[in-house]
């Protein structure tokens, strides 16, 4: 990781943004992600919309984001996240805060507000969807959902190698969910990544596995929709 050489007025502005979270607790929320499932060392209960305000007090920079990261409150991280600056980040960075994480709120609003805009994105994904541990593997599926809808203009070809890698991820019951939704965004990109996500879901189907099947009838049920299919249409 980075070394943080200490500046003055990084450190000034981090004093600062911890009183703002604080001031911006929020304990009905605490209890209602403990319920969900989502702890953490300190957890203030600050929204997403309390924070992206704190954020927008301040210029992006990288120190900032390393020492808020560091500190590893549950605010802090998401606002390392929107105050780092992507083309100063490290496929280091990457690997040490990804490997770290604890949950899958984090793991998102990293994906949304940083790894999705680092010149890393797709070989990190790919990297991380073979990975061993269960919230490095919904990192990787996140952020190639993430990259279906930012970079949406780029060529189907730098998507393609995510099918290599796709079907061990369909077994696990624990990555439903995202491997649904970020499947589905890869499959809306463009009508010829639609046709290659419809024969790579009818793939599934041939899998022994019960998990696999179930998510390919429900991908395939989205996918060939009238309203994905008029999408396609629509926008040629």
């Amino acid at each position: 990781m980075d070394f943080i050489i200490d500046d003055p007025k990084q450190e000034q502005e981090f004093r600062q943004i911890l009183a703002k979270i604080r001031l911006a607790k929020n304990g009905e929320t605490v209890e209602q992600m403990k319920q969900l499932g989502l702890s953490y060392k300190i957890n203030w209960g600050a929204s997403i919309i309390s924070l992206r305000e704190i954020a927008r007090q301040y210029e992006a920079n990288h120190l900032l984001a390393l020492k808020l990261w560091n500190k590893q409150w549950r605010e802090t991280m998401i606002l390392a996240s929107m105050l780092d600056v992507a083309s100063e980040v490290t496929e280091e960075q990457m690997d040490y805060w990804t490997k770290s994480l604890e949950t899958a709120e984090i793991a998102e609003v990293l994906n949304t507000y940083l790894w999705s805009k680092t010149k890393f994105a797709f070989v990190k994904s790919l990297e991380w969807c073979r990975g061993k541990k269960h919230l490095v593997r919904f990192a990787g599926l996140n952020l190639m959902g993430r990259l279906a809808i930012a970079e949406k203009s780029e060529m189907d070809e730098l998507f393609e190698p995510f099918f290599d890698v796709l079907s061990p991820l369909a077994k696990d019951p624990k990555l439903k969910q995202v491997f649904y939704r970020s499947f589905i965004l890869l499959g809306m990109k463009s009508k010829s990544m639609n046709e290659a996500a419809i024969s790579f879901a009818e793939g599934l189907k041939e899998l022994d596995s019960e998990e696999s099947i179930s998510l390919a009838d429900m991908i395939l049920s989205e996918l060939k929709s009238d309203y994905v299919q008029e999408s396609f249409v629509k926008n040629t």
